[in-house]
């Protein structure tokens, strides 16, 4: 998501009729492990962390039907590996990486302004509903090294959920955008969030682990919220930078359908700083969210095995925006 907020600030609303286009990309590396809060760093120590490289590309299409509403189609492209270990005894064998590739689950979206734009330049609230579509693979496989009976062995098997390109239901997405000028205008306060709910409880795709509650992959809910303050750098023409807060995470409970199964709920807190160039029909955001706070919630399956599982996050994240307006 964008800084929503600083186009209608700066250039006025989209017209009726207009179409847009973007880019974006996300760089994460996620090492560092946590159960709950408390971050394990033996893992580190022993060089057993599991390692997530997840590289994905965005293309996003909007046309604006009428002043207030919008239509917009995302269409993901991942790029991920994932680098782990096998261990005996505490002992760390060998490393060894998997990998995922290909179109991500595409979200069709329409979105309104919730107040005339005509007369709200300063400020407004928009609110979207879309539908997200199964269009990514779910079940992408690759060979693992596994130890079976002192010997280790090539087995082919599906890749860790946290790398494969969609996760095979449909869904619903909310979001909403809000923006207000203050100081004069010279400062934008600004808030986005987004809901996806997927009422199907799991895909039947097999995970390879040893827990009766985590043999399958769960579907799980997701969302995000971020908000923060813009302003104009002064003397560089049509160059702006924000800083916000960004929370992103995995319930532990769905909304909608069950939550059984494999999942990693968790939470990350993020400072967000970031800089926007405009000129003219073109945009670029450069932003670089650092993580403040991260939590691996106890699952459903953990709480009925009595456990709490760990998961992987990173300490940063490299997002970037290209956008065109025609």
């Amino acid at each position: 998501m964008g800084t929503p907020g600083l186009g209608v600030q700066g250039a006025g609303y989209p017209e009726a009729g207009s179409w847009s286009a973007s880019v974006g990309w996300r760089f994460q590396h996620s090492d560092r492990h946590f159960v709950g809060s408390e971050y394990q760093e033996e893992r580190d120590e022993q060089g057993s962390q599991v390692i997530n490289d997840l590289n994905m590309a965005d293309l996003s299409i909007r046309y604006q039907a009428t002043k207030r509403v919008e239509l917009s189609l995302g269409v993901p492209y991942v790029m991920a590996t994932r680098s782990q270990s096998i261990r005996q005894g505490g002992v760390l064998l060998e490393r060894y990486s998997t990998q995922a590739r290909g179109i991500g689950d595409s979200v069709l979206t329409a979105r309104r302004w919730m107040f005339d734009p005509d007369t709200h330049l300063g400020g407004n609230l928009q609110l979207g509903v879309g539908v997200k579509l199964p269009t990514g693979a779910n079940n992408l496989t690759d060979t693992f090294r596994v130890l079976q009976s002192g010997t280790i062995n090539n087995v082919v098997r599906t890749v860790d959920q946290s790398i494969q390109p969609g996760d095979g239901g449909f869904g619903i997405m909310v979001d909403y955008n809000v923006f207000k000028g203050v100081l004069g205008g010279d400062v934008t306060l600004y808030s986005s969030g987004a809901y996806l709910l997927n009422p199907q409880e799991t895909s039947k795709v097999p995970t390879y682990r040893g827990g009766a509650g985590e043999r399958i992959m769960s579907i799980a809910d997701q969302y995000i919220v971020r908000g923060g303050a813009a302003f104009a750098i002064p003397g560089a023409q049509g160059i702006s930078a924000a800083a916000g807060l960004r929370i992103e995470g995995v319930p532990v409970r769905d909304l909608l359908g069950g939550s059984q199964w494999f999942r990693r709920p968790g939470i990350a807190v993020s400072l967000e700083p970031s800089i926007t160039i405009g000129r003219g029909k073109h945009g670029v955001t450069v932003g670089v969210p650092i993580a403040l706070y991260r939590n691996r919630f106890v699952s459903v399956w953990d709480e009925e095995r009595g456990g709490h599982g760990d998961a992987a996050f990173a300490d940063w994240l490299l997002m970037f925006g290209y956008s065109r307006r025609f």
